[in-house]
């Protein structure tokens, strides 16, 4: 299964044509994939359009939602962040530390287009899928 952060639905929506919105507009090559509660919320909170909204909660709807922001997660996450900082590197945002906390304990893989997770990659094991 590949978790897809809203750096790739945003992009996705907004019809930008990269390599991980190429792999999901043409069937993801079967792979199951899911989505973050905290991403779907980032999601969902930048349309404006409220047709538009209706219909992106309606695909969302049909995919598996995770919870990435339990106790546990937020402790854990937490400490990630402090590994990160201790080694020279401050991630931006509260709810991707969470995001790629969740991916890690979970050992699922993250598609996304966002920077932030490098780091995550990089010294605590994240799995990245790359199409």
């Amino acid at each position: 299964m590949v978790i897809v952060d809203s750096s790739v639905w945003i992009d996705f929506l907004n019809h930008r044509e990269t390599p991980q919105t190429l792999w999901l507009l043409n069937g993801h090559d079967g792979e199951l994939i899911a989505i973050t509660s905290l991403a779907l919320t980032e999601v969902l909170q930048g349309i404006r359009d409220d047709r538009q909204f209706r219909r992106a909660q309606s695909h969302f709807s049909s995919l598996p939602v995770f919870d990435a922001a339990s106790k546990t997660f937020a402790v854990q996450a937490a400490q990630n962040f402090r590994k990160l900082r201790k080694r020279g590197v401050t991630v931006r945002s509260t709810i991707d530390c969470l995001i790629a906390t969740f991916c890690i304990e979970s050992e699922l893989r993250l598609l996304h287009c966002d920077r932030d997770f490098n780091a995550f990659e990089e010294h605590l094991g994240l799995q990245v899928f790359r199409p």
